[in-house]
């Protein structure tokens, strides 16, 4: 694998933790609580093997980040999303892994509060990730 391969390798597990938190929510409002447990948790772990291969990517590439070339008014609709994008993406870093914790330990209660906000976060992280690799590599390619 290439360093350029990097940045689609990330949005695919974006896009597989989006469908498997989807089946996820789908699970438990069904009442399907072990099919939600094992889901939930390929979940997580797609979206830790997203982390590796995000920071991976920018240590290979020293931190320098790929310019949007986007124009007009699109530009600003870019930049909204991306910065949600990231100051969401910085609180999943911690709100996924305590209500996991909260589960983990049986503390049902806690974690189905914790769960009402971590789940629209992180879907929305998952889903803004998949559209910034678009953004970024497919749709306004900068010219390298």
């Amino acid at each position: 694998m290439t360093i350029q391969e990097i940045p689609a390798l990330n949005a695919t597990l974006n896009g597989i933790a989006t469908v498997l938190i989807s089946a996820g929510f789908v699970c438990i409002k069904t009442g399907r609580k072990e099919a939600h447990r094992r889901i939930m948790t390929a979940a997580m772990v797609v979206s830790a093997l997203f982390l590796v291969g995000y920071v991976t990517h920018k240590v290979l590439r020293h931190g320098i980040n790929t310019p949007f070339a986007g124009t007009g008014w699109i530009r600003p609709v870019y930049y909204t999303m991306l910065i949600s994008h990231i100051l969401l993406a910085m609180s999943i870093a911690y709100l996924v892994p305590r209500t996991f914790l909260f589960a983990i330990r049986g503390d049902i209660p806690r974690h189905q509060a914790w769960a009402k906000w971590t789940f629209p976060i992180w879907y929305y992280v998952s889903v803004t990730g998949v559209l910034v690799y678009f953004s970024l590599y497919v749709w306004w390619p900068a010219a390298l």
